[in-house]
This record gives C-alpha cells, structure tokens and sequence, in this order.
C-alpha cells in the first residue's frame, strides 16, 4: 500500500489538493492542527501541531512521501512563525528520516525572494531576498532540505509558490499565478521523477510575463498549461493604477515587501 502524507491539509491549498489528488495512491494521510471534517475513500485523518516532535513522529509513520503545506502560511508574529514553520519542519524533517521517508515536497514561497525588483528574471540559482519574517522561515526550510538531502539523502522538490488562486486577483499575478491543476500535476511529477535530488522549482504557470525560470529542473518533467493570459483583459486588472515607486510594485514580493515588520505598534494615523 502507498501511503502519501498531506501536512496543511484544512488549509486553502490542503483542500484542493485532498480533491485533486483523491485515488492518486492508496492513502493520503491528511493533516492539521485544525478540524479536516469526515475521512472520504482512501483517506485517513490526524490532527496533530507540527512542533510536537513526538506526535510528528508519530505522523509520519508508515509513509512513503511527504507534501508538506503545514505552517503559519502569512507573516505573523515571531513566536507563531518559530512554532509552525522553523521548529515544525524540522520535525517533519527529522521524523522522515527516522522514518526512512526519502522524497519531500516542500512548499516554499515566492517571499524567499520577494525583494528582488519585479521583472527581474530569476532561475534556482539567485539569490534568496526574504522580504517578511514568514520568507525568511520558508529561507530555513529550503536550507533544512538542503542539509537533509546532503547528509541522509532525502530528496526534495522546494516549490516556491507563487500566486495558487482559482483567477489573478491583480496585475502581480499576471506574473506569479499558478494554477490549481499546474500545481497538482507538478506534485504528481515531483513523486514520480527517478531521480528529483534537491530542486527548486518555481511554482508558477506558463505565464507570458513570468519572472522565473525553472530550465535548472527540466529534469522533473513538469510543463505548466495553463496562463495567465486568461485574465489579462479582466475589468478589474485593467482598471488597476500602480504607484511605480510603491514597494509593492517595485519588488516581486508586492504587498509583503510594503507591510514592513508585522510586530511594529500601529500607529493612530494607520488605524
């Protein structure tokens, strides 16, 4: 039996992917620290905090793959960040190699690189630009992957996920949108390729305004079809007026780049 682990999964993508991906193994073992609602057909539920080593542990036992979604999936304050995201996925980290699972898919996030300027072409090799304190956590778990593909040999797919919607919400995501279906069959390939190593993947549709590249990991197989084009001329994309010197346009991270440290007192005039 194939048993595939799903971390995030009462989460927005979690739930699309619970759907999407029904029948592709025997078992998606579903998780999150909150409610996932009845068990469907071939689908086993855990309720479980990710910085809980030993519940973890336990999580992870008898599976054969790893799609870890789980954690604080916007910045938060730093405390919330450590638990979910920093201590969390070194649990699903250290539990799959005490486990002897050997392929991960990580979801990591554009925010990694989100203060490189917009229109910049970036590939896996730039350089990683947090611009949030939820970036800079998803920058540790690329590097943890890293370590644990180097030291133990598990491999993982680090997708740095751009815009995962249903539509492009504004003009950014002409850029960063990614499909549902794109990033179901990416996950499909990401388990599937004889050999993945250690690969960062952008998670991004075939947009004709991308800023990414992903020709380092044609290795995966994957070709995204869908695009943005789908919704270039929508009333409310063409009715958008950017300020060129807002950071939220300048830098690929938009609004994160602009919201400075989410910890900061509100002053009254922000109110």
């Amino acid at each position: 039996m194939s048993r595939i682990l799903i971390t995030g999964a009462a989460g927005g993508l979690g739930k699309v992917l619970r759907e999407s991906l029904s029948g592709w193994h025997d078992t998606l073992r579903l998780s999150d620290i909150s409610s996932m609602g009845e068990a469907q057909n071939g689908e086993e539920l855990i309720q479980c905090d990710l910085g809980d080593a030993v519940a973890v542990m336990e999580l992870v036992k008898g599976c054969d793959g790893i799609i870890h979604l789980g954690g604080q999936s916007l910045e938060n304050t730093f405390e919330n960040i450590l638990n979910a995201n920093i201590r969390g996925t070194y649990n699903v980290y250290e539990a799959a190699r005490q486990q002897g699972v050997k392929r991960i898919l990580f979801a990591s996030s554009n925010h990694v690189i989100g203060f490189h300027k917009s229109g910049e072409k970036l590939d896996a090799t730039s350089s990683m630009r947090p611009d949030s304190i939820y970036g800079v956590s998803k920058a540790y778990g690329e590097m943890l992957a890293s370590y644990y593909h180097d030291m133990f040999g598990i491999e993982t797919a680090a997708v740095r996920i751009g815009s995962c919607f249903p539509n492009a919400a504004n003009r950014r995501m002409l850029s960063t949108w990614m499909s549902y279906s794109d990033f179901t069959s990416l996950i499909k390939k990401v388990f599937e390729v004889d050999e993945l190593g250690y690969s960062i993947v952008y998670g991004v549709s075939d947009n004709p305004d991308s800023w990414w590249d992903n020709h380092l990991t044609a290795h995966i197989g994957w070709t995204p079809k869908d695009s943005s084009a789908t919704f270039a001329n929508d009333a409310h994309i063409l009715a958008q007026v950017d300020d060129p010197e807002d950071p939220a346009v300048m830098y690929q991270g938009g609004g994160f780049a602009a919201a400075g440290h989410f910890e900061d007192p509100i002053k009254d005039g922000d109110k």
